[in-house]
């Protein structure tokens, strides 16, 4: 019997079965994607792939504590599976005790689609995209310009089991097109992208009209200097700061002193009041058109994720309601150190309470700024204020009289997403969206345009 053929969840009975550890979890991630790539508007490849990963968590009760072994591999065979066993058991013996050791959780009853077979796409996600991609190469050659770009489709069906009784299933979609329009000459460059469960929400119509406008603001040319302006972050950029910031969001290491959400003298901020507009940032499993996993997932322990707490409950999660600093992440055992509560980490990220505004609204009461398309290469400069260093990137632009009047230069920012959180002095409407810098890691997103008056961009850059 292949590895393919043996279905999920009988892998993971099986290795609870084999397993003579104290403990064990066992996740197995059935994986598909479909994906489509494009150049000088015409298609290039195509694909669809599939594959099993199998992880294996095992716990040895000792005098000193509990120690924990995980190991991880692809396309077990079922020869393969009794030795993978055998190896999270010798990892977790030859461990000192897990720091972040808890009994395993208990209490949840068995999935109802724990024995179902694993969802799968393929590409007929595409059968409505395809053809209307078509159309926009047509009418982009047309208009004397050059598609390039991807489209990427993955769903994954994670299977947990526990030795306490746990039997749980998350089917995961993830969807994600990035497209980019240049002049001939190559002088000339947009971009725009889209998240999507399903690719029957995204119109490369629409994004090639986007385009095309941004195109046509680029044939004028100006240079400006690097200082601080007054700037317009579409959704965007304000998800690849704000990510970054709940990436950064530890309990443990905000009580230890080490991060902006530190306290000088002890403590955290919690409590504190981080922007003065009415801004919500909260996650939900739940979130509609944002759905991710209502349980702990955890292949690896480190920061505030545990593997200890796989299949806990994920709620709803207020981390600063109304500009005021709620929580912070924190595992069960982080949650036990630093007196926070217990608030791991949920897989999509919303920011809400701005104003009914479009980006375009915006744009229109602007009497001089800048208007970003994008942001990436973001890296952090200064964890103690979260400075955070990158490049703008497929169009920066002047706004002038409510109106944009060409494009300008890139820039290299330095700029804290808590700075910005604090300084801006309007938020827009809260929308779905593609965080371009982290798609590869994270993509449930939705954020309003924020205006910030003084964002720094501390150098000019000669990046397209």
């Amino acid at each position: 019997m292949s590895a393919r053929s043996s279905k999920p969840h009988e892998v993971v009975e099986r290795a609870l079965e084999l397993s003579r550890a104290d403990g064990c979890v066992v996740i197995a991630d059935e994986q598909s994607t479909a994906n489509l790539r494009w150049a000088g508007n015409a298609l290039t490849t195509n694909g669809v792939t599939r594959g099993r990963t199998l992880t294996v968590v095992a716990t040895v009760d000792g005098k000193e504590g509990t120690a924990s072994g995980v190991v991880s591999r692809s396309a077990v065979t079922p020869d393969e599976l009794e030795p993978l066993v055998r190896a999270a058991e010798a990892a977790a013996r030859g461990a000192g005790p897990a720091e972040d050791a808890q009994p395993l959780v208990t209490g949840v009853a068995q999935a109802p689609e724990f024995t179902e077979a694993p969802v799968e796409t393929s590409s007929a996600v595409f059968a409505d995209f395809a053809p209307a991609l078509g159309e926009a190469f047509a009418r982009a050659r047309a208009g004397g310009r050059e598609l390039y770009g991807f489209a990427n489709h993955e769903l994954v069906s994670s299977y947990v089991g526990t030795s306490t009784g746990l039997r749980l299933r998350h089917d995961q979609p993830n969807g994600t097109l990035e497209l980019n329009a240049k002049s001939p000459d190559r002088t000339r460059s947009a971009w725009a992208g889209r998240s999507t469960r399903n690719f029957k929400d995204v119109d490369p119509a629409a994004l090639d009209a986007e385009l095309a406008v941004r195109l046509g603001w680029a044939e004028r040319r100006v240079e400006l200097p690097a200082g601080r302006y007054e700037t317009l972050l579409p959704p965007t950029a304000v998800a690849d700061l704000l990510i970054y910031l709940m990436w950064s969001a530890s309990g443990r290491d905000a009580v230890e002193g080490r991060t902006v959400f530190s306290k000088p003298g002890g403590g955290t901020r919690v409590g504190e009041k981080l922007t003065e507009l009415p801004l919500t940032l909260r996650s939900d499993p739940n979130e509609p058109g944002l759905e991710s996993a209502p349980f702990v997932l955890a292949h690896s322990s480190g920061g505030d994720q545990s593997v200890f707490d796989n299949g806990l409950p994920l709620t709803a999660t207020e981390w600063i309601r109304e500009g005021e600093l709620r929580h912070l992440t924190t595992s069960r055992h982080s949650a036990g150190l630093t007196g926070l509560p217990v608030a791991p980490g949920i897989d999509n990220i919303v920011l809400d309470g701005g104003e009914d505004r479009s980006l375009e609204e915006m744009v229109a009461n602007t009497e001089r700024g800048l208007l970003l398309t994008c942001l990436w290469y973001i890296r952090e400069v200064d964890p103690a204020s979260l400075l955070l260093t990158g490049l703008t990137r497929d169009g920066v632009y002047l706004v002038e009289n409510g109106e944009v009047t060409g494009e300008v230069n890139n820039f290299r920012f330095n700029e804290s997403p808590v700075g910005v959180l604090g300084r801006a002095t309007e938020a827009g409407r809260t929308e779905k969206t593609l965080p371009r810098e982290w798609s590869d890691w994270f993509t449930r997103a939705a954020m309003p345009a924020l205006r910030v008056p003084d964002f720094n961009m501390s150098s000019v850059s000669q990046g397209v």
